[in-house]
């Protein structure tokens, strides 16, 4: 696929001057759970951003490698660009790898159960650790030998055996821990073939923001507004109902962890407190995370409780 912009399109000269693009720019990327949308044409250096009910407009900046645009007044909004993956900060807040369709984030790590069996693709390498392996970690050349929106298939070779790693962007369980990924892998060696997840668990989490539907199974009041976004840093924030809050959360084998949890102190209708005491009381037992089939977020609580929350369509407060 065509990155956002080839080393032609944005040279850097001698004098450090920057060239036009040649041809008018376009891709897609999946920022984590953001999609973005980039355009550009060659008869304007700005580029445009278009993300949920949002549009930024930048231009580009001298870059020692790839691409970068900038927006002017605003040093913190920038997106860089090299080959298939971009990075978006917008005001400040860097968003997950911004990927192509079917692009994977690097290194890429995949596993999988019964037999226990582990990959990582890394540099145009696999290091693999096969079922039963008594050599242990393997580390082979790697070669890309199908790539399309829906995934990547690569090749390799151990001991004259053939590996096709398979790795398919689709939601995936973890047998053993219940843990979700966001690529279902397949690992053939030889005539072997296992199955099993890959991928950045994060990725299913952040560059969303998730507005909550549901306490515990009694709604939330009409017109009332609670969000939950995951940022870099494991950091988590949002709105409590009349509040904003912050906190960390952290990923574990079986589950996250929530909490501390601060949260601002403005006083709002003795209703809305209350709603903004029980979603902070939740939040901070949460011990659970999964995706549901209609892609809500559904965090629950040791007792059985549960958040349940889609993610918005638009960029608001």
């Amino acid at each position: 696929m065509l990155s956002v912009v080839t080393a032609a399109s944005l040279a850097i000269s001698a004098c450090s001057s920057l060239s036009k693009t040649s041809q008018p720019v376009s891709a897609s990327y999946a920022c984590g759970q953001l999609d973005i949308s980039v355009s550009g044409t060659d008869d304007s250096d700005l580029i445009s951003i278009d993300y949920l009910d949002r549009r930024i407009l930048l231009k580009p900046e001298v870059s020692a490698s790839g691409a970068l645009y900038v927006t002017p007044g605003d040093e913190q909004t920038r997106f860089w660009s090299k080959g298939e993956k971009a990075t978006l900060t917008v005001k400040g807040q860097t968003y997950p790898e911004c990927l192509q369709p079917g692009d994977l984030e690097m290194p890429f790590e995949a596993r999988g159960n019964e037999p226990f069996w582990h990959a990582t693709l890394e540099g145009g390498e696999l290091l693999i650790t096969r079922p039963f392996e008594e050599q242990g970690t393997r580390r082979v050349p790697v070669e890309v030998k199908t790539a399309n929106r829906h995934g990547r298939t690569f090749v390799a070779t151990l001991a004259d055996l053939p590996i096709t790693l398979t790795v398919a962007r689709q939601l995936c369980d973890d047998s053993m821990s219940r843990a979700q990924y966001p690529a279902q892998v397949r690992l053939q060696v030889g005539d072997d073939e296992f199955r099993g997840c890959g991928g950045d668990r994060q990725r299913l989490l952040r560059g969303a923001i998730w507005v909550v539907e549901d306490l515990a199974g009694a709604g939330i009041i009409d017109r009332s507004r609670i969000t939950i976004e995951f940022l870099e840093g494991n950091r988590i924030a949002g709105r409590a109902s009349c509040n904003r809050y912050t906190g960390t959360y952290e990923l574990r084998g079986e589950g996250m962890a929530i909490g501390p949890l601060a949260s601002t102190r403005m006083a709002c209708a003795p209703a809305l407190m209350n709603q903004e005491e029980r979603f902070l009381n939740l939040l901070d037992q949460v011990n659970s995370v999964r995706i549901g089939q209609q892609g809500q977020l559904l965090l629950s609580t040791p007792g059985g409780e549960s958040i349940r929350a889609f993610q918005s369509d638009h960029d608001s407060p």
